[in-house]
């Protein structure tokens, strides 16, 4: 009976090892590729082609290149700095940049290092971004002459992350999130609730414990179908900034938040300094 237990035990053990090793080589898996993940930056390197609008070429740090689309604004009016979605280049932003010209804003996009026409040696990371970002807007205070206060940031998905890093390193006056998350770490447990998130996650973009410290005025919009960051996250920060308007979009997914001009016009509005419309 014994020799049957101790067989026993060590068939256990034996599926015990085999599942643990599993896990941590799943793990792994996760940790080695979750850049891929995080930023799946599209194929190919388009120029962004707008009438009035300039492709910027910034020295950046240890010698690289930021670009970035610049529409220059009108005298007076505020210039708005836009991070784009993980899925897109900047040259896909040419369209919102039109709409801001319309609007008689200035718009600067600025490029992340690892895509599109920045494409290089360099992959994406949260850190690179943050450099190539502030070179940008250090270049729109200085050789633009368009000061902080007349800066607002915009960051939509996790461009939402890097505005709000821009604000906290007191880059802009106002800011606003598109479709924004509290942080990858939080979206990534949610994603892989077995994955020891917090251990795993190199690029933190970290927008929830920020948001206290962050006392500009601040507008949120989300979608109520956005299946890719949950509106929780939104009305969530929407509770951690201290100014904060959040716009809760019925029936809108995580892409399609811009689609109508009603939203852009509120957008056009906030930048400007306009109160915005009371509702949900």
């Amino acid at each position: 009976m014994r020799s049957v237990w101790l067989r026993v035990r060590r068939v256990i053990l034996k599926i015990v090892v085999t599942l643990v090793v599993c896990y941590l080589a799943v793990c792994a898996l996760l940790y080695f590729n979750q850049r891929h993940l995080v930023f799946p930056a599209p194929q190919g390197a388009l120029e962004p082609q707008l009438l009035g609008a300039q492709l910027l070429r910034i020295p950046g740090p240890e010698g690289t290149t930021v670009y970035a689309l610049h529409v220059p604004a009108p005298p007076e009016a505020p210039t708005v700095v836009h991070f784009h979605g993980n899925g897109e280049q900047l040259a896909h932003e040419a369209w919102l940049a039109q709409r801001y010209q319309e609007a008689g804003l200035g718009f600067l996009a600025v490029e992340y290092p690892g895509y599109g026409i920045a494409k290089g040696k360099e992959e994406p990371s949260e850190q690179g971004i943050y450099a190539a970002s502030e070179a940008a807007l250090g270049y729109l205070h200085r050789e633009l002459g368009v000061p902080p206060e007349r800066t607002v940031l915009q960051g939509q998905s996790i461009g939402s992350g890097v505005a709000a890093e821009m604000a906290r390193r007191g880059h802009g006056s106002r800011l606003v999130l598109i479709t924004p998350y509290t942080s990858i770490v939080e979206l990534g447990a949610r994603l892989f609730p077995w994955a020891p998130a917090r251990l795993l996650v190199k690029d933190r973009f970290d927008t929830a414990s920020k948001a206290p410290g962050i006392h500009l005025p601040v507008f949120i919009v989300h979608g109520t179908q956005d299946s890719v960051v949950p509106v929780d996250m939104g009305q969530k920060l929407g509770t951690l900034f201290p100014r904060a308007s959040v716009r809760i979009l019925e029936g809108k997914h995580h892409n399609n938040v811009l689609d109508t001009s009603g939203i852009r016009e509120e957008l056009f509005q906030f930048a400007r300094g306009e109160a915005l419309r009371a509702g949900p």
